[in-house]
C-alpha cells in the first residue's frame, strides 16, 4: 500500500510541475515575467515565480517535502499557504489566465507597438 501511495505522490508532483511550466509559458506570452525551474530531469520539484507588476510577486514551490504559495508585495510577505490551500490559490491564478488574452496584448504585440 505505501509503495503505491509513494508512486501516486511522485506522479502528482510531476503533473503539478508540468502544469507550472505551462502556466509560466502562458504568463510570459501575455507579458508577465514568469519562470519555472525544475529540480532534476525527473521533475520531482519546481520553483515557479511570476511578477504581477507594482512589486507584486507570487512564488509557488513544489517538492516531495511540500507545497507552498507565497505572495509578496514590496518585499513583504502578504500570504503564505501550504498544501491544498496553496493549490487552490494556484487554481485561482490559472483561472485568471484564461481571461488574459482579452485584457492584455501578447508580449510580441506590445514590443511592436513601442
Amino acid at each position: 500500500m505505501f509503495l503505491r501511495l509513494a508512486d501516486q505522490h511522485r506522479q502528482f508532483v510531476q503533473d503539478l510541475v508540468m502544469s507550472l511550466q505551462a502556466l509560466s509559458k502562458v504568463l510570459e506570452h501575455n507579458g508577465y515575467p514568469a519562470s519555472c525551474y525544475t529540480c532534476g530531469m525527473q521533475m520531482n520539484g519546481a520553483s515557479f515565480m511570476v511578477s504581477l507588476g507594482d512589486n507584486h510577486l507570487i512564488r509557488f514551490l513544489v517538492s516531495d517535502y511540500g507545497i507552498t504559495w507565497t505572495e509578496m508585495r514590496d518585499d513583504r510577505e502578504l500570504m503564505k499557504l501550504e498544501g491544498a490551500e496553496a493549490i487552490n490559490q494556484l487554481q485561482e491564478l490559472a483561472n485568471l489566465v484564461k481571461y488574459l488574452p482579452n485584457r492584455l496584448p501578447a508580449r510580441s504585440e506590445t514590443l511592436q507597438a513601442v
